[in-house]
């Protein structure tokens, strides 16, 4: 399950955030938060159950599901709904699935689901008897709105998060998933067939990360990504694009460009090339209506962020 002590900071970090009681018995530490999503996928789905999964999102999750034999329905998402799923959504849906998916803040979009849309869907899963799965890797980078846990409305939830976002350890392979005690010993048993453990020096070092020092250095990271999304924001509607989800939190932002291409694969290949600016094709993560939309990130530090529109501007003037 991973160790101990790194187990009982991750239960002690997620009860005094979020104000529900958790142990080390219901965390089980893996190989990046992917091994804690594919764990979970093994442990409660069975070939050709389906399972709800919103669009646009993060595109590994449809991947691994494809490959283990589920089935994925889309819950479309747009601005209406700030790119989160709804209650609706699965109201509408023609069979109850064996899982619903869940990310916030999202990615490609960086929105927070409301903590009562969170609240509704929690409450429906119950009561409909499928598997609410909350990527929560990207809490802890937010911009001002709440970020609620979905175990803090179920206790059956599968909660999963990672060393490599707010705590930046990207690199170091550790995520975790928190869940009912039966499902973790469940996916332990997974696990050991599977990947066996996160890598021994990187859960030691991981430790580190819930401490107070840790935690003064991880929030001057959060406090720079705000500067560059919010030199994004301006430059964005500066050079003409105003239709984006602005991030609530997380590391990106969703750009429509649909006025300037409908083939964002072929776009961001040409800006690297003519440009030098990098950004993530909109297919990537939806592969139905993402080819008028990118991905920008918040990584980088804001005067990159303003030079990389700069040439973004020069280059549309120029078309």
């Amino acid at each position: 399950m991973g160790d101990r002590p790194l187990r009982e900071a991750i239960a002690q970090w997620h009860s005094s955030t979020y104000g529900v009681s958790t142990t080390a018995a219901n965390v089980i530490v893996t190989t990046g938060s992917s091994g804690a999503f594919l764990d979970t996928f093994l442990a409660v789905l069975e070939e050709g159950d389906t399972v709800a999964l919103p669009r646009p999102g993060y595109p590994a999750y449809r991947n691994v599901l494809q490959s283990i034999g589920a089935r994925v329905v889309d819950l479309v998402c747009s601005e209406e709904t700030r790119f989160q799923p709804t209650v609706g959504m699965l109201e509408a849906l023609d069979e109850v699935p064996a899982a619903v998916m869940v990310t916030s803040p999202n990615n490609p979009a960086g929105t927070i689901i409301d903590p009562d849309e969170l609240r509704r869907i929690a409450l429906w899963c119950e009561e409909k008897g499928c598997v609410l799965i909350s990527d929560e890797d990207y809490h802890g980078i937010s911009f001002g709105r709440p970020t609620a846990s979905a175990r803090e409305f179920s206790a059956q939830a599968v909660v999963v998060g990672t060393l490599s976002k707010y705590f930046s350890m990207t690199g170091w392979r550790v995520g975790w998933a928190i869940a009912p005690e039966e499902l973790v010993a469940r996916m332990d048993n997974l696990q050991a067939s599977i990947a066996l453990c996160a890598p021994s020096i990187s859960q030691i070092a991981g430790r580190e990360a819930f401490g107070a020092e840790a935690r003064a250095e991880l929030d001057a990271h959060v406090a720079r990504y705000a500067e560059t999304r919010s030199v994004l924001l301006a430059e964005l509607r500066t050079i003409g694009f105003t239709r984006f989800a602005e991030p609530d939190g997380g590391l990106y932002l969703w750009v429509d460009v649909s006025d300037v291409t409908e083939d964002s694969e072929a776009w961001a290949a040409s800006l690297v090339e003519t440009i030098g600016v990098a950004v993530a094709p909109g297919v990537d993560f939806d592969p139905v209506d993402g080819h008028g939309w990118v991905r920008l990130s918040l990584c980088g530090p804001a005067d990159e962020a303003r030079e990389a529109c700069r040439r973004l501007g020069v280059l549309l003037h120029r078309g």
